[in-house]
């Protein structure tokens, strides 16, 4: 019974914005890092994430039915009942806020708040009825680093603003890319995702502008002061190379596997990222 509750809370999506949360922590840190403090944060922000998380299972439980790699889930199954879910969902979302409240600031437990609304609402109706979803849901993708970041200097400032808009663009061409190998799946659920609506040309060139706006906001960290050069150097050779790969694409003969490519690389792309401001007070 743990596994499908476990399952329920997305582990994948916990996880990897428990990376970047750190990430933001440890470049306001600037090399001075309270770990008990980190823990707390993390485990916060996890807690509320997966909340969230649960909620859209729940909410999804019609998409989820039609497709393939969503079919198996706990409340598909009937493995758990829906009320449990609720509960369960509640549960951890109070306990992840009241965690934010006892060892954050008020701005991040707003952050928090905000993301997690445009994840289960406001996300949830778009994603139906707008080719535009994904960029909403871009929003409550890209709160976390900021959360993380903002735990420790308890204020927004404009590295805070450019962390939000680098992983903000980061995922769109992350989740365009799921979208065109996965279009099977979104098509069955009717779902308006760029390659369903617009073609895999345009989302392409979607994919295109969106890791040239990547790169150009990478380089912002570095031209306000907050990075080194060796920060600027890496991370605008990864940028060029995810772009090079996007550029491939026109002429690519298999939109499927150059899809996966482009998303996995996206996946190495953000951990680099996250490496490089955690450890910039070392290597700048």
């Amino acid at each position: 019974m743990f596994k499908q509750y476990y399952s329920m809370a997305k582990p994948g999506i916990i996880y990897g914005n428990i990376i970047t949360a750190a990430a933001g922590f440890l470049l306001a840190s600037k090399g001075h890092i309270d770990f008990s403090h980190l823990i707390e944060v993390l485990i916060g922000i996890s807690l509320v994430i997966g909340s969230a998380c649960v909620f859209n299972n729940y909410i999804d439980r019609d998409i989820d039915e039609v497709m393939a790699r969503t079919k198996n889930r706990s409340l598909v199954k009937g493995t758990v009942r829906k009320r449990n879910a609720i509960l369960f969902a509640i549960t951890m979302g109070l306990i992840g806020f009241l965690v934010l409240y006892l060892f954050t600031n008020s701005l991040v437990i707003w952050i928090g708040l905000i993301a997690f609304i445009d994840y289960v609402a406001i996300y949830g109706y778009f994603k139906r009825r707008s080719v535009h979803g994904t960029l909403v849901g871009s929003i409550s993708g890209a709160a976390p680093i900021v959360a993380g970041y903002c735990a420790v200097s308890g204020r927004i400032d404009a590295a805070s603003i450019i962390l939000f808009l680098i992983m903000a663009v980061w995922q769109m061409p992350h989740f365009y890319a799921i979208a065109m190998f996965r279009f099977d799946d979104y098509k069955a659920a009717k779902l308006p995702v760029l390659p369903v609506k617009s073609g895999m040309k345009n989302t392409k060139f979607q994919i295109l502008l969106y890791i040239g706006a990547f790169v150009i906001a990478t380089t912002m960290l570095r031209i306000y002061g907050y990075t080194g050069d060796f920060y600027l150097l890496t991370v605008l050779l990864v940028g060029f190379y995810w772009f090079f790969m996007a550029v491939k694409g026109k002429r690519a003969r298999d939109d499927t596997v150059w899809a996966r490519k482009m998303f996995f690389f996206s996946l190495i792309v953000v951990m680099v990222f996250s490496v490089l401001i955690s450890m910039n007070h070392w290597l700048s």
